[in-house]
């Protein structure tokens, strides 16, 4: 039987710092229980922020500080930064990929007051290009800030960009438009988080290549989050080639990060 070396991308971390302790064997035992033996981590969206950019910061750093306490499981972290921040966010964004060594940009434009086709998202795509940070995009549909037809009006204005998108397959409306979002943005490629079952998104990948795809499951800081997955051993249930396989459950995202094993 073949197995495979599974890396989540969609792991929510609440209060990272506080996270150091029990929550960090928690995540770790969920992992391996679940068959996931890496993932990366993203810091959660709802954070207070009274003192603006100093509390992103904070959040970037201890994100940053998670990463490093167990790199073997968690060798990748994404930052935030905060539109409402405007042109003060573009150093937050030098400094998490120069300083922090983070891998990308997360957004969630329900949390953050825009809406993701922004001109200071837009802005700030621009910096991310230039630095070779990935954008991370949550694109849950229901609401108006985050419509997938915004992540593609986003991901065509830079063709030359490859974006993440989160939450995509979250109900059947929304994964039938994540067909035409594939279709005219090449560059988008769609995490599992949120699906259902695994059906449509097996036709997704017979359609446009397993490399569209990548593993998430949106597992959160507990009490939210206290198993991997439904989806994951439908994945390996699938018609899908083993090479297919392979890319969905952790070669495509370790490729987008740079993540060498």
């Amino acid at each position: 039987m073949v197995t495979f070396d599974v890396f989540d991308v969609h792991h929510h971390v609440g209060r990272a710092f506080d996270a150091l302790g029990g929550e960090l064997a928690e995540r770790m035992r969920i992992m391996d229980e679940g068959g996931v033996r890496q993932a990366l981590v993203i810091p959660g969206h709802g954070y207070l922020r009274p003192d603006g950019v100093a509390d992103t910061r904070k959040v970037n750093d201890e994100i940053a500080a998670y990463r490093n306490r167990t790199p073997d499981r968690f060798p990748a972290a994404a930052g935030i930064v905060e539109p409402a921040h405007g042109a003060a966010s573009l150093a937050e964004i030098d400094r998490v990929a120069g300083d922090l060594g983070l891998v990308g940009i997360s957004f969630h434009t329900r949390f953050q007051g825009v809406s993701m086709d922004s001109r200071w998202i837009l802005r700030y795509l621009e910096r991310m290009a230039e630095l070779g940070l990935v954008p991370i995009v949550h694109a849950m549909d229901e609401t108006p800030e985050e419509s997938l037809w915004k992540l593609a009006s986003v991901a065509r204005s830079m063709p030359g960009l490859r974006f993440l998108a989160l939450d995509a397959f979250g109900s059947y409306e929304a994964t039938r438009q994540c067909f035409h979002v594939a279709d005219v943005a090449p560059n988008v490629v769609f995490d599992t988080s949120l699906s259902y079952n695994f059906d449509f998104i097996e036709d997704f990948a017979v359609r446009f290549g397993a490399d569209r795809v990548v593993f998430g499951t949106d597992l959160y800081s507990h009490p939210v989050g206290r198993r991997i997955s439904h989806l994951l051993p439908q994945i390996i249930e699938s018609s899908l080639t083993d090479e297919g396989k392979a890319a969905i459950l952790g070669g495509n995202a370790r490729r987008l990060f740079g993540i060498s094993g």
